[in-house]
């Protein structure tokens, strides 16, 4: 299972961008997807390209020599209904750190494109709950 229950946050007050990409690295840290230092991995992509792509919706991985740090594939999903400042256009909803082994990541990717394709996406995955959202993303909705 790529997205658990138990990696999903739903309805969260927004915070500092950074202090959130932490809370994601944290998560997989303690989770075992990756080791501690993917965290940093995290804030440094972040550093020289922002993860937002579009339709309320930000990304946040590693660099791509972060990959040594992560031991299993899986994502940690948070959402923010009043919007979350991310230095973009627009404020961010919907919040999907990545940890991916080798390309899997191209799965995972494939597997959001098309289920935020447009605000549609994000506006029906906010009205979800946990397992709806894991089901969702297990392809059984």
């Amino acid at each position: 299972m790529i997205l658990e229950t138990r990696n999903i946050f739903i309805n969260q007050e927004p915070s500092e961008k950074e202090d959130i990409i932490r809370r994601i690295g944290e998560i997989f840290s303690s989770q075992g997807y990756t080791n501690e230092y993917y965290t940093q991995a995290m804030l440094d992509k972040e550093k020289v390209f922002n993860t937002y792509i579009g339709n309320a919706v930000a990304i946040p991985h590693g660099i791509e020599d972060a990959k040594r740090h992560i031991k299993k594939t899986g994502l940690v999903l948070m959402t923010v209904p009043e919007g979350q400042d991310w230095g973009a256009p627009e404020k961010v909803k919907v919040i999907i750190g990545i940890a991916a082994v080798g390309d899997e990541h191209l799965n995972v990717l494939q597997k959001i494109a098309m289920t935020f394709s447009d605000k549609a996406g994000v506006d029906h995955l906010l009205t979800l709950n946990e397992q709806e959202i894991s089901d969702l993303f297990e392809g059984e909705e």
